[in-house]
Protein backbone atom coordinates (compact mmCIF):
# COMPACT_ATOMS: atom_id res chain seq x y z
CA UNK A 1 0.00 0.00 0.00
CA UNK A 2 1.43 3.35 -1.24
CA UNK A 3 2.15 5.58 1.78
CA UNK A 4 -0.56 8.09 2.84
CA UNK A 5 0.45 11.87 1.33
CA UNK A 6 0.98 13.67 3.94
CA UNK A 7 -1.36 17.02 4.92
CA UNK A 8 -0.40 20.57 4.98
CA UNK A 9 -0.23 21.13 8.61
CA UNK A 10 -0.49 25.40 10.00
CA UNK A 11 2.64 25.17 10.90
CA UNK A 12 3.97 24.22 7.42
CA UNK A 13 1.68 26.42 5.95
CA UNK A 14 3.43 29.14 7.63
CA UNK A 15 6.74 28.44 6.72
CA UNK A 16 5.49 29.44 3.22
CA UNK A 17 5.66 33.02 4.44
CA UNK A 18 9.44 33.57 3.91
CA UNK A 19 10.02 37.98 3.23
CA UNK A 20 9.94 38.83 -0.34
CA UNK A 21 13.33 40.48 -1.15
CA UNK A 22 13.83 43.95 -2.92
CA UNK A 23 16.20 44.21 -5.92
CA UNK A 24 18.66 45.82 -3.51
CA UNK A 25 18.86 42.54 -1.71
CA UNK A 26 17.12 44.59 1.25
CA UNK A 27 14.36 43.03 3.20
CA UNK A 28 11.18 44.48 1.88
CA UNK A 29 9.36 46.53 4.81
CA UNK A 30 6.40 48.00 3.23
CA UNK A 31 4.32 44.86 4.08
CA UNK A 32 1.93 45.86 6.59
CA UNK A 33 0.78 43.56 9.58
CA UNK A 34 -2.73 43.60 8.35
CA UNK A 35 -1.75 42.49 5.29
CA UNK A 36 1.10 39.03 6.56
CA UNK A 37 -2.30 38.30 8.84
CA UNK A 38 -4.33 37.97 5.86
CA UNK A 39 -1.49 36.15 4.03
CA UNK A 40 -1.55 33.29 6.88
CA UNK A 41 -5.25 33.44 6.83
CA UNK A 42 -5.64 32.60 3.29
CA UNK A 43 -2.84 29.79 3.00
CA UNK A 44 -3.97 28.17 6.22
CA UNK A 45 -7.25 27.84 4.73
CA UNK A 46 -6.08 26.54 1.20
CA UNK A 47 -3.84 24.12 3.58
CA UNK A 48 -7.14 22.67 5.47
CA UNK A 49 -8.88 22.37 2.46
CA UNK A 50 -5.68 19.96 1.13
CA UNK A 51 -5.50 18.33 4.42
CA UNK A 52 -9.79 17.60 4.15
CA UNK A 53 -9.05 16.37 0.59
CA UNK A 54 -6.44 14.36 0.86
CA UNK A 55 -8.07 12.25 3.70
CA UNK A 56 -11.46 12.14 1.58
CA UNK A 57 -8.83 10.51 -0.89
CA UNK A 58 -7.77 8.18 1.54
CA UNK A 59 -11.26 7.25 2.95
CA UNK A 60 -12.19 6.12 -0.56
CA UNK A 61 -9.19 4.46 -1.62
CA UNK A 62 -9.48 2.31 1.52
CA UNK A 63 -12.96 1.27 0.96
CA UNK A 64 -11.91 0.01 -3.03
CA UNK A 65 -9.23 -1.85 -1.53
CA UNK A 66 -10.97 -4.97 -0.38
CA UNK A 67 -12.21 -6.17 -3.73
CA UNK A 68 -9.71 -4.09 -5.71
CA UNK A 69 -7.32 -6.57 -8.28
CA UNK A 70 -3.93 -6.73 -7.08
CA UNK A 71 -0.61 -5.66 -8.65
CA UNK A 72 0.88 -8.20 -10.96
CA UNK A 73 3.86 -10.55 -9.75
CA UNK A 74 7.42 -9.83 -11.01
CA UNK A 75 7.13 -11.71 -14.49
CA UNK A 76 4.24 -9.55 -15.41
CA UNK A 77 2.15 -12.09 -14.75
CA UNK A 78 -1.42 -12.02 -13.25
CA UNK A 79 -1.49 -12.79 -9.46
CA UNK A 80 -3.40 -16.03 -9.21
CA UNK A 81 -5.81 -14.28 -6.53
CA UNK A 82 -6.54 -11.60 -9.19
CA UNK A 83 -8.00 -14.59 -11.57
CA UNK A 84 -10.06 -16.07 -8.50
CA UNK A 85 -11.26 -12.27 -8.25
CA UNK A 86 -12.47 -12.02 -11.98
CA UNK A 87 -14.26 -15.26 -12.23
CA UNK A 88 -16.00 -14.30 -9.16
CA UNK A 89 -17.12 -10.78 -10.10
CA UNK A 90 -18.74 -12.52 -13.28
CA UNK A 91 -20.75 -14.11 -10.76
CA UNK A 92 -22.40 -11.12 -9.39
CA UNK A 93 -25.36 -9.42 -11.32
CA UNK A 94 -24.82 -6.22 -12.64
CA UNK A 95 -26.73 -4.20 -10.12
CA UNK A 96 -23.89 -5.82 -7.56
CA UNK A 97 -20.41 -5.32 -9.42
CA UNK A 98 -19.56 -3.55 -13.09
CA UNK A 99 -18.33 -6.80 -14.11
CA UNK A 100 -21.44 -8.84 -12.84
CA UNK A 101 -22.28 -11.14 -15.75
CA UNK A 102 -25.42 -13.13 -13.89
CA UNK A 103 -29.34 -12.46 -14.08
CA UNK A 104 -30.56 -11.94 -10.30
CA UNK A 105 -31.77 -14.63 -8.50
CA UNK A 106 -32.70 -12.70 -5.81
CA UNK A 107 -34.82 -9.56 -4.80
CA UNK A 108 -32.44 -6.46 -3.86
CA UNK A 109 -30.84 -6.48 -0.76
CA UNK A 110 -32.94 -2.90 -0.24
CA UNK A 111 -36.47 -4.77 -0.90
CA UNK A 112 -35.76 -7.60 1.55
CA UNK A 113 -37.97 -8.07 4.35
CA UNK A 114 -36.25 -9.78 6.82
CA UNK A 115 -37.15 -11.38 10.09
CA UNK A 116 -34.99 -11.70 13.27
CA UNK A 117 -35.94 -16.00 13.05
CA UNK A 118 -34.54 -15.81 9.55
CA UNK A 119 -31.26 -13.80 10.76
CA UNK A 120 -30.13 -15.98 13.66
CA UNK A 121 -30.47 -19.25 11.53
CA UNK A 122 -28.28 -17.24 8.56
CA UNK A 123 -25.99 -16.21 11.80
CA UNK A 124 -25.70 -20.02 13.17
CA UNK A 125 -25.37 -21.47 9.78
CA UNK A 126 -22.50 -18.81 9.40
CA UNK A 127 -20.82 -19.94 12.51
CA UNK A 128 -20.92 -23.57 11.73
CA UNK A 129 -19.24 -22.70 8.45
CA UNK A 130 -16.43 -20.37 9.72
CA UNK A 131 -16.15 -22.71 12.58
CA UNK A 132 -15.47 -25.22 9.94
CA UNK A 133 -12.80 -23.57 8.04
CA UNK A 134 -10.71 -22.34 11.26
CA UNK A 135 -10.96 -26.12 12.50
CA UNK A 136 -9.29 -27.01 8.88
CA UNK A 137 -6.08 -24.73 8.83
CA UNK A 138 -5.94 -25.87 12.37
CA UNK A 139 -5.33 -29.57 11.82
CA UNK A 140 -3.38 -28.94 8.29
CA UNK A 141 -4.45 -32.17 6.70
CA UNK A 142 -2.43 -30.28 3.90
CA UNK A 143 0.48 -29.00 5.29
CA UNK A 144 0.24 -25.67 3.69
CA UNK A 145 -3.20 -24.82 5.44
CA UNK A 146 -1.22 -23.72 8.84
CA UNK A 147 -0.33 -20.85 6.56
CA UNK A 148 -3.77 -19.56 6.93
CA UNK A 149 -4.20 -20.14 10.66
CA UNK A 150 -5.17 -16.51 12.49
CA UNK A 151 -4.99 -14.00 9.93
CA UNK A 152 -7.30 -12.18 11.55
CA UNK A 153 -10.48 -12.85 9.18
CA UNK A 154 -11.72 -15.06 11.84
CA UNK A 155 -15.25 -14.90 12.29
CA UNK A 156 -16.42 -18.11 15.05
CA UNK A 157 -15.76 -16.07 17.98
CA UNK A 158 -17.24 -12.98 16.76
CA UNK A 159 -20.36 -14.40 15.78
CA UNK A 160 -20.40 -15.90 19.39
CA UNK A 161 -20.73 -13.35 20.72
CA UNK A 162 -23.66 -11.81 18.55
CA UNK A 163 -25.46 -14.71 19.30
CA UNK A 164 -24.90 -14.53 23.00
CA UNK A 165 -26.16 -10.42 22.75
CA UNK A 166 -29.46 -12.37 20.66
CA UNK A 167 -29.98 -14.53 23.76
CA UNK A 168 -29.42 -11.99 26.17
CA UNK A 169 -32.33 -10.06 24.14
CA UNK A 170 -34.54 -13.02 24.85
CA UNK A 171 -34.00 -14.62 21.36
CA UNK A 172 -34.29 -18.55 20.97
CA UNK A 173 -30.90 -19.57 19.16
CA UNK A 174 -31.73 -22.59 16.91
CA UNK A 175 -29.49 -25.45 15.94
CA UNK A 176 -27.72 -25.30 12.83
CA UNK A 177 -29.91 -26.11 9.93
CA UNK A 178 -29.11 -28.09 6.44
CA UNK A 179 -27.73 -25.30 4.33
CA UNK A 180 -24.71 -24.72 6.96
CA UNK A 181 -24.56 -28.07 8.14
CA UNK A 182 -24.17 -29.30 4.22
CA UNK A 183 -21.98 -27.02 3.52
CA UNK A 184 -19.73 -27.52 6.60
CA UNK A 185 -19.71 -31.65 5.47
CA UNK A 186 -18.44 -30.36 2.04
CA UNK A 187 -15.62 -28.39 3.39
CA UNK A 188 -14.06 -30.72 5.58
CA UNK A 189 -14.51 -33.43 2.45
CA UNK A 190 -12.91 -30.95 -0.22
CA UNK A 191 -10.21 -30.43 2.54
CA UNK A 192 -8.75 -33.95 2.59
CA UNK A 193 -9.48 -34.98 -1.29
CA UNK A 194 -9.43 -31.95 -3.06
CA UNK A 195 -7.22 -28.54 -1.61
CA UNK A 196 -7.71 -26.64 -4.79
CA UNK A 197 -11.48 -26.65 -4.71
CA UNK A 198 -11.48 -25.97 -1.18
CA UNK A 199 -8.95 -22.85 -1.57
CA UNK A 200 -11.53 -21.55 -3.57
CA UNK A 201 -14.38 -21.79 -1.23
CA UNK A 202 -11.76 -20.29 1.96
CA UNK A 203 -11.32 -17.54 -0.36
CA UNK A 204 -14.96 -16.77 -1.75
CA UNK A 205 -16.22 -16.97 2.20
CA UNK A 206 -13.89 -14.57 3.50
CA UNK A 207 -13.66 -12.21 1.24
CA UNK A 208 -17.34 -11.87 0.48
CA UNK A 209 -17.93 -11.37 3.73
CA UNK A 210 -15.56 -8.08 4.23
CA UNK A 211 -17.48 -6.87 1.41
CA UNK A 212 -20.95 -7.82 0.15
CA UNK A 213 -21.55 -9.33 3.46
CA UNK A 214 -21.30 -6.20 5.33
CA UNK A 215 -23.10 -3.89 3.06
CA UNK A 216 -25.54 -6.69 3.69
CA UNK A 217 -25.15 -6.69 7.22
CA UNK A 218 -26.05 -2.80 7.26
CA UNK A 219 -29.19 -3.47 5.78
CA UNK A 220 -30.33 -5.92 7.97
CA UNK A 221 -29.14 -3.97 10.70
CA UNK A 222 -31.37 -0.49 9.94
CA UNK A 223 -34.09 -2.71 9.39
CA UNK A 224 -34.93 -4.99 12.33
CA UNK A 225 -31.82 -4.17 14.56
CA UNK A 226 -32.09 -0.39 15.53
CA UNK A 227 -29.12 0.02 13.59
CA UNK A 228 -27.09 -2.17 15.80
CA UNK A 229 -23.64 -3.45 14.21
CA UNK A 230 -23.13 -6.78 15.09
CA UNK A 231 -19.33 -8.36 15.85
CA UNK A 232 -19.44 -10.20 12.79
CA UNK A 233 -19.04 -6.99 10.65
CA UNK A 234 -15.72 -5.94 13.00
CA UNK A 235 -12.26 -6.84 12.53
CA UNK A 236 -9.14 -5.82 14.99
CA UNK A 237 -6.81 -3.67 12.89
CA UNK A 238 -6.38 -2.52 9.16
CA UNK A 239 -8.79 -4.91 7.74
CA UNK A 240 -7.67 -3.81 3.86
CA UNK A 241 -4.19 -4.86 5.31
CA UNK A 242 -5.48 -8.24 6.42
CA UNK A 243 -7.00 -8.98 3.23
CA UNK A 244 -4.00 -8.40 1.61
CA UNK A 245 -1.90 -10.35 3.44
CA UNK A 246 -4.32 -13.39 3.00
CA UNK A 247 -3.95 -12.54 -1.03
CA UNK A 248 -0.08 -12.87 -0.37
CA UNK A 249 -0.69 -16.02 1.23
CA UNK A 250 -2.92 -17.74 -1.17
CA UNK A 251 -0.70 -16.21 -4.02
CA UNK A 252 2.00 -18.15 -2.74
CA UNK A 253 0.38 -21.47 -2.37
CA UNK A 254 -0.70 -21.23 -6.07
CA UNK A 255 2.45 -20.67 -7.46
CA UNK A 256 3.65 -24.19 -7.15
CA UNK A 257 0.10 -25.76 -8.54
CA UNK A 258 0.08 -26.57 -12.39
CA UNK A 259 -2.52 -24.75 -14.61
CA UNK A 260 -4.57 -27.27 -14.92
CA UNK A 261 -4.85 -27.06 -10.49
CA UNK A 262 -4.96 -23.39 -11.03
CA UNK A 263 -8.19 -23.85 -13.49
CA UNK A 264 -9.53 -26.55 -11.36
CA UNK A 265 -9.42 -24.02 -8.50
CA UNK A 266 -11.53 -21.42 -10.52
CA UNK A 267 -14.52 -24.10 -11.43
CA UNK A 268 -15.13 -24.51 -8.00
CA UNK A 269 -16.53 -20.66 -7.78
CA UNK A 270 -19.68 -21.19 -8.78
CA UNK A 271 -20.09 -23.72 -6.60
CA UNK A 272 -18.68 -21.82 -3.86
CA UNK A 273 -21.31 -18.83 -4.61
CA UNK A 274 -24.69 -21.45 -4.53
CA UNK A 275 -23.60 -22.73 -1.13
CA UNK A 276 -23.22 -19.45 0.39
CA UNK A 277 -26.24 -18.35 -1.55
CA UNK A 278 -28.18 -21.05 0.69
CA UNK A 279 -27.12 -19.38 3.74
CA UNK A 280 -28.18 -15.87 2.73
CA UNK A 281 -31.66 -16.93 1.68
CA UNK A 282 -32.31 -17.27 5.42
CA UNK A 283 -32.54 -13.75 5.65
CA UNK A 284 -34.78 -12.84 2.91
CA UNK A 285 -37.14 -16.05 2.72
Amino acid sequence: MAPAPASLSAPNALSLLAPARVTSGRWNRSLSVSAAARSVTRVVSVASAAAVTAQRRLVAAAAATEMAPTASGEDGSKPFVEEMRAVAMKLHTKDQAREGEKEPQAPPVAKWEPSVEGYLRFLVDSKLVFQTLEAIVERSAVPWYAEFRNTGLERSEALKKDLEWFRQQGHTIPEPSPPGTTYATLLEELSEKDPQAFICHFYNVYFARTAGGRMIGKKVSEKILDKKELEFYKWEGNLSQLLQNVRNKLNQAASSWSREEKDHCLEETEKSFAYSGGLLRHIFT
